[in-house]
């Protein structure tokens, strides 16, 4: 068995075989970008921002040092890539594919810019080796590491590149920016845990980062895994009519996860802390791009990192992969406190994606105009929803200002202001438009058989399916298509003229992530055999949850139908860890209290931290050292009616 942290992200490794796979053996029956989705290219080369193109291009490149070349970082899986900008040289060309939005083309040549950069004296940031940019303070004697990375592998190959070019320091610090997975995974390929311990090195994050970056990736993080498969495109080719970039980076790496707990909480803003010579003044946000994130002013340095609270896209205010929704309002308002406390002083800003922005009229234009455009989707969503308009409706009533679209990280090449507008509906009304009807719908694939025999059949939709594809006219043929698929999903016709309606619709979008969306449904689509996938929630995970999590997240597999009609309580004890709770079954709900435990209950279970953990992660598995005092019929009820979750659950197909 591999240790725990060589099991991450199992899904993303099946993903990547069936890439290859798909790579050097599928028929590619995707299409070319029509006369309708060329003509919407067209028009994109009027937007203002043409107008200031080499400013990106500038900053992406300013302080290179050094890179890799070729840049392909292998996986500690045999025979696996955790990172390969090789794939992505397509984009370089100075020709663009018609296949792909001229916004997102060129925000994907600005991506593909990698290697150790300089941005400011003793600051430095590794960017193109992952999706997010590593970003690296000199101290006195030894660095100061800010946001590691998505996997081991590529945190390990930045800081070789980082050793190789400037000399060989020791980490001092690290620090997490927020509880994102592609912002802290790459920790032990940076530091080791021991180093931690003893103390030689100190683990900076906001308060309240552990519950945050397990309870967003737990919880729900079979469905989010999935979601992100579509999000990311981690299925599709890398070519022109495939993968691109997700607009915030190329996709997030693939491979070892890890996370070391933080040593220092950092709990209001103004906090000082001090590392090996380098002062930092943090900046809390709270409900802003994360539930908890810090941004740092570094005045030695005259340099403000904003880690995600600016990019240079407008990013999403709810994640196509699904989390918690964010808030407009207050990320505006953080931006706001950030260009008030520092924006006068700072010389250059810095983020954790993308290129650092150089000098303070450019420092102070970023932060404002970001936080215009946020509290410009709150503000105007609200107007909307004051005046009766429903979420669809509002969202395609909104466009940004236009005093803003000169400004490249203005554009939707993450988030689109659509995006934002639903998402913020849904954080000030929820999923109701106030209309009755909506309370309650039938379930998709019976009302989708419905819809089929009121349009008149399958055979005689789908002529008209054709007539409308002909006009260019795809969310119409996709929005209606869809009737077809869930009605018979066997129906390959109408499963092809939806995938060619998404299709095109990913060819036109300026957003990667929507892209990917459109292009991984139609893939889906197309498919003849459903795609099977391996459960990815890391060990190493499950390993720092507390025992109250990891039972919260057992209580998530209970499957109502097993569970119909038990009743009864069992003691658990951790033998290891002396942890122990009390476990009630009953009204089909599993409940707890930690430390109590009950001389009436009906079991006792006594077993290692380890197997409780690798009950919550896989309850199929046999579960080693248990021991059973009392009714042992009942442990063995508890753990059957306990689910496993399909990874590679249907999305477009019913």
């Amino acid at each position: 068995m591999l240790c725990s942290h060589m099991k991450f992200f199992r899904v993303l490794i099946s993903i990547l075989c069936l890439v290859l796979i798909c790579g050097t053996g599928f028929a590619d029956n995707r299409n070319d970008a029509s006369e309708y989705t060329i003509a919407i290219h067209e028009k994109m080369n009027d937007t203002p921002a043409w107008d200031n193109n080499d400013e990106d291009f500038d900053f992406a490149t300013r302080g290179f040092i050094a890179t890799d070349d070729p840049l392909t970082i292998p996986s500690v899986y045999p025979g696996y890539i955790s990172w390969d900008m090789e794939a992505y040289k397509y984009l370089n060309n100075d020709t663009r594919p018609d296949t792909i939005n001229p916004l997102l083309y060129r925000q994907s040549q600005l991506n593909n810019i990698n290697g150790l950069f300089e941005v400011t004296d003793g600051i430095y940031q590794v960017r193109g080796y992952d999706v997010t940019s590593m970003s690296l303070i000199k101290g006195d004697t030894g660095w100061i590491v800010i946001d590691p990375m998505t996997s081991v592998e590529t945190a390990q190959a930045a800081m070789e590149l980082v050793n190789r070019s400037l000399g060989d320091f020791p980490v001092k610090a690290v620090i997490y920016s927020h509880p994102h997975a592609d912002h802290y995974q790459g920790v032990k390929g940076v530091i080791t845990e021991e180093e931690v311990k003893t103390g030689d090195v100190q683990i900076i994050a906001p308060e309240h980062f552990m519950e945050h970056a397990l309870s967003e990736n737990v919880y729900a993080g079979n469905a989010m895994q999935r979601r992100a498969t579509y999000q990311y495109g981690i299925q599709l080719p890398k070519d022109a009519k495939g993968n691109v970039d997700i607009g915030l980076g190329k996709s997030p790496s693939v491979g070892v996860a890890s996370l070391i707990a933080p040593t220092i909480d950092i709990t209001h803003t103004g906090q000082k802390v001090s590392i090996d010579g380098i002062d930092m003044e943090f900046h809390l946000t709270t409900n802003t791009e994360a539930p908890v994130e810090l941004d740092i002013w570094f005045p030695q340095k005259k340099a403000l990192l904003m880690a995600e609270d600016c990019t240079a896209t407008l990013h999403n205010v709810l994640t196509l992969r699904g989390a918690q929704v964010r808030d407009p309002l207050a990320w505006a308002n953080a931006l706001d406190e950030a260009r008030q406390l520092y924006g006068d002083q700072a010389e250059v800003v810095f983020c954790s994606h993308h290129w650092p922005r150089f000098g303070n009229d450019k420092v102070i234009e970023l932060l404002e105009n970001q936080r215009d455009l946020y509290k410009y989707i709150n503000d105007q969503t609200l107007n909307l929803i004051n005046k009766g308009y429903t979420m669809d409706e509002i969202a395609s009533m909104i466009e940004p200002p236009e005093s803003l679209r000169e400004f490249w990280y203005t554009y939707g090449f993450y988030g689109q202001i659509y995006m934002g507008v639903k998402a913020t509906y849904q954080k000030y009304l929820g999923f109701y438009d106030g209309n009755p009807i909506n309370l309650k719908r039938l379930p998709p694939e019976e009302f989708a058989s419905y819809m089929t025999e009121y349009m008149g059949g399958a055979e005689s939709t789908m002529i008209r399916l054709q007539e409308h594809y002909d006009a260019g006219e795809y969310e119409l043929v996709a929005s209606i298509a869809h009737y077809l698929v869930f009605a018979d999903p066997t129906n390959m016709a109408a499963r092809e003229i939806e995938a060619a309606a998404l299709e095109q619709l990913g060819y036109q979008t300026e957003s990667g992530t929507a892209r990917n969306a459109y292009l991984s449904a139609a893939q889906d689509l197309r498919r003849e055999e459903p795609i099977k996938e391996m459960s990815g929630i890391s060990e190493d995970i499950m390993k720092a949850m507390t025992m109250s999590q990891l039972l919260d997240y057992i209580s998530v597999r209970v499957n109502k139908e097993k569970v119909n009609g038990e009743n009864y309580q069992m003691n658990l004890i951790l033998s290891d860890s002396g942890d122990k709770a009390l476990i009630q079954v009953k009204n089909d709900v599993l409940v707890y209290r930690v430390d109590v435990q009950s001389s009436e209950a009906d079991v006792t279970v006594t077993m290692p931290r380890k197997t409780l953990e690798q009950l919550a992660l896989n309850p199929t598995l046999a579960l080693e050292d248990v021991t059973v005092t009392g009714d042992s019929g009942l442990f063995d009820r508890f753990v059957s009616m306990l689910d496993v979750f399909d990874p590679g659950f249907n999305i477009v197909l019913p």
